[in-house]
């Protein structure tokens, strides 16, 4: 049962977009950044564990939600000054990032100093950008032409989601079972929900993003916050490469594998996340819990 009392709240980045967010709790702040086709409010389960502990900050990455649209230039950069906003007014040190979200708290940690103490479920930094930049012409294209199911294959591809007997469906059936996916969502959604179509563009800043901080793992040596890394024994193959690199990159590091758990089992269940569970978030919460409360209590006030 859902018992955190979620607010809403605001903050303007450094290029005057708005960038709102959900809050509640009570305690140290914690900013908790959503991964790919997500929006804030896939992550009430988790904020509901923490909120007992810290004052939990659930921002809308752009083009979500409570937050304004992407620009044209948007890189990382741009990404990193998003949630440098809502660090600076929400007073955190801490964050917990997932999948392309935890890539964006890993990038912000080079950068700004205050950022003392990282939680990274899964973030997605890879060896090689060339597969991660080569499908988004084909998937800007489906979009354009209105073709959503289409796009969300291609990417699914792309970001090489697909589990291996998928790879033999051809992409024509491969689509229709994407469209009619759309449509049960669709259904099964409130009138102002964040629904699977709505988040379909947003693929193509996760790809570019993906991209652009492919192969920079030696980056990440000057990090100087403590990082904790998460993942699951049946996450993203993918990722796995990079996150060894990363584990061995930086320097101040603990990982973590939840046996049986997946990419987005720190995500609430539903919707682009079938296999999610109550349980698996609370697993994945109890670990964060630990880590940011005995750091917490280490740091001078």
């Amino acid at each position: 049962m859902r018992t955190a009392e979620l607010t809403q709240g605001a903050v303007e980045s450094r290029d005057g977009t708005e960038i709102g967010y959900w809050k509640t709790g009570q305690g140290p702040a914690v900013v908790v950044l959503h991964g790919s086709m997500e929006s804030a409010r896939n992550h009430t389960l988790l904020a509901e564990a923490l909120a007992g502990d810290f004052t939990v900050y659930l921002p809308d990455r752009r083009g979500r939600g409570l937050s304004g649209p992407h620009r044209p230039d948007h890189t990382v950069r741009t990404e990193v000054d998003d949630l440098e906003a809502v660090l600076a007014a929400s007073g955190a040190e801490l964050a917990f990032g997932v999948s392309a979200g935890g890539a964006v708290v890993l990038a912000a940690a080079r950068t700004l100093p205050n950022l003392k103490n990282v939680a990274l479920y899964e973030p997605a930094i890879v060896d090689n950008p060339t597969p991660h930049r080569e499908w988004l012409t084909r998937f800007d294209r489906e979009i354009a032409e209105g073709n959503l199911a289409g796009a969300m294959v291609t990417s699914m591809y792309g970001l090489q989601l697909a589990p291996a007997f998928l790879k033999v469906v051809p992409r024509r059936l491969m689509t229709r079972i994407t469209e009619k996916m759309l449509v049960k969502d669709e259904r099964q959604a409130g009138a102002d929900a964040i629904t699977m179509r709505k988040l379909a563009p947003t693929i193509h800043y996760e790809g570019a993003l993906i991209a652009e901080l492919a192969g920079t793992f030696d980056d990440f040596r000057g990090v100087a916050a403590d990082v904790l890394l998460l993942g699951g024994s049946k996450g993203l193959p993918g990722l796995k490469p990079g996150r060894d690199l990363l584990e061995k990159a930086l320097p101040h590091c603990r990982w973590i594998e939840f046996e049986g758990l997946d990419h987005g089992s720190s995500s609430d269940p539903g919707g682009i996340n079938p296999s999610g569970s109550a349980e698996a978030v609370s697993r994945v919460a109890a670990e964060v819990k630990e880590f940011f409360s005995s750091l917490e209590g280490l740091r001078p006030s």
